[in-house]
């Protein structure tokens, strides 16, 4: 009986030892009073979170544990650092490394390679990027993905950093911008750039099939780069061939290379795009949750508006652009071949992407970024003002913009529904994607308009979506936007509150956040969001970017240390 009582008092003394060193832990940061949304989808629940370095150290009851620094949390939601699932901040962190377009909204880590990505390079190609370089110029002082990534890390951003390798890249590298299919040999090339890309850190392939050079890669040829990503458990990732009249066969291909390739897959800013097309996300759903039930690893992403924006080149078809800019803008300027494009564009086609037909007007089609500042005095304006400015056709006016900018011109199309935009948002499966740069209201940012996406489309989701029209929970959304992504892409240690995982953290007022970037004043940040931190460091205090840039190079499944 005594030892009994011993062995007690000898386990509840062990007890009480661990107990008093717990509370008497000590953090860098301890944030207290939280609404915790861990990322998982799970709902709230209060604590508190300790930061030691660049790690989330321990969450929830931290008892007696002291910090250097505490944060108030008291009346906000904390939750995982928000994923972008579609960046296009590839120059825009080279000009500006604070992301602060982004920064504001909660993100913490930019994902780019729609199509395209910044690297492999040839000697060729740099040139050729040089020479088209807009309003932001730089050296390209690296020709591997990876050597682009670890530059920007280098010259210091305040997100982390991620990219797929672009299978219009790849292409570009072997073959220019010619239509027709790689030989044994090119092919063979592109896949071992593919394997070289993937062992640096890529994510996967990505592509962009709506537009030229692109347009031209067959199915066999991205299965084939596909099949080389997926040793290394990489994802594909696409802007599909169409999201318009061939909306469904689209789908079917994402599918058909998914399957053949083995590899998990994800559609781009699933959309229907054109009125005509509308009523088509329903069968698009009901293929994805087939396709998804019978084993293919199928997700999407979006942003939260009813209009895309790309350039006026899709508007035009894709045989016109054979060659590159250079090539397309001289034969515009044939009348013979001008008036034959013309007549295209006034036409539903069916066997390339027309969003200017889809649009439904050149009312409806937005001129948003120019090359040359003659012609930036037209920012803003619609297709149809500018034509009735210059005393042409819609038509006209497009291929005379394209011609005098020296560049495909930055335009915005209204393609879309609220009722699908809504729907797509409830998916199970839906992340989401800025499909824009990471703008600041400053300096060379304001020489042209974005979609106001890049402002606006994470803070749009919890503000408007989530609180004003109750489509979905905060914890649902959150999920959508840190841990769904995060496993998804295969990251380790990211998207989630807990302990190991990397102190990428959002707090934010769920009663307040919102957007207010708009198609007229497209560079305005979001509000709500107040503090924001990154791999443990904070980039934003109070509403104020803090200046630091802690962001780092996310790597894929392929990459070894």
């Amino acid at each position: 009986m005594l030892n009994k009582i011993a062995k007690y008092f000898c386990v509840a003394g062990i007890l009480c030892c661990c107990a008093c060193q717990q509370s008497a832990e000590h953090y860098d940061m301890i944030i207290e009073n939280a609404q915790l949304y861990d990322g998982s989808g799970s709902a709230a629940v209060s604590g508190s979170i300790a930061i030691q370095g660049d790690t989330i150290a321990a969450v929830g009851d931290l008892g007696a544990a002291t910090a250097e620094t505490r944060v108030d949390a008291k009346g906000m939601a904390v939750s995982p650092g928000f994923i972008n699932m579609l960046s296009w901040a590839t120059e825009s962190l080279i000009e500006d490394g604070r992301s602060m377009s982004g920064i504001m909204q909660g993100v913490t880590l930019e994902v780019m390679g729609e199509g395209w990505s910044m690297g492999p390079y040839s000697k060729k190609m740099k040139e050729e990027e040089k020479n088209s370089q807009g309003d932001i110029k730089y050296d390209i002082a690296w020709t591997t993905l990876g050597e682009y990534l670890e530059f920007l890390e280098q010259k210091g951003v305040s997100t982390n950093v991620a990219s797929f390798v672009g299978a219009t890249t790849l292409r570009i590298h072997e073959l220019g911008s010619e239509d027709r299919a790689p030989s044994e040999e090119e092919l063979g090339r592109m896949k071992e750039l593919t394997r070289q890309a993937m062992e640096e850190g890529a994510l996967g392939i990505g592509s962009s099939l709506i537009y030229a050079p692109a347009f031209y890669a067959k199915t066999d040829e991205l299965i084939a780069l596909c099949e080389v990503a997926s040793e290394y458990g990489g994802m594909y990732i696409t802007h599909m061939r169409s999201e318009g009249n061939k909306l469904l066969e689209g789908v079917d291909e994402v599918i058909e290379i998914a399957s053949s390739a083995n590899i998990a897959a994800e559609i781009y800013h699933l959309k229907a795009a054109g009125k005509n097309n509308w009523p088509k996300m329903d069968q698009v759903i009901q293929k994805i949750d087939s396709a998804r039930s019978a084993g293919i690893q199928l997700t999407t992403d979006m942003y939260n508006y009813v209009a895309g924006a790309t350039g006026l080149d899709a508007s035009m078809p894709p045989w016109v652009q054979e060659g590159g800019y250079k090539a397309w803008a001289e034969r515009l300027k044939d009348p013979v071949i001008r008036d034959k494009v013309i007549a295209e564009m006034r036409t539903d086609a069916q066997d390339w992407e027309n969003l200017y037909y889809a649009a439904g007007s050149a009312e409806k089609v937005l001129l948003v970024g120019f090359k040359n500042d003659d012609l930036k005095k037209y920012t803003g304006k619609s297709l149809a003002e500018v034509a009735e400015i210059m005393g042409k056709s819609p038509e006209e006016t497009a291929i005379e913009l394209v011609i005098a900018d020296g560049s495909r011109v930055g335009t915005v199309y209204f393609l879309m529904s609220e009722e699908n935009v809504k729907k797509q948002i409830a998916l199970p499966y839906m992340s989401f994607g800025s499909d824009a740069g990471s703008m600041a209201t400053e300096g060379v940012f304001l020489k042209s308009n974005p979609h106001p996406r890049a402002y606006g489309n994470f803070s749009r989701l919890l503000g408007k979506y989530v609180r004003e029209e109750k489509v979905i929970p905060l914890e649902e959304a959150i999920h959508k936007l840190s841990g769904l992504p995060a496993s998804h892409l295969k990251l380790k240690n990211r998207g989630l509150l807990k302990p190991g995982y990397a102190a990428d953290i959002v707090i934010f007022d769920p009663n307040t956040i919102i957007d207010h970037a708009t198609f007229e004043q497209p560079h305005q940040y979001s509000t709500g969001v107040s503090h924001v931190f990154v791999n443990g460091v904070q980039v934003l205090k109070d509403g104020a970017h803090t200046g630091a840039t802690p962001g780092r190079v996310v790597r894929g499944p392929g990459w070894k240390e």
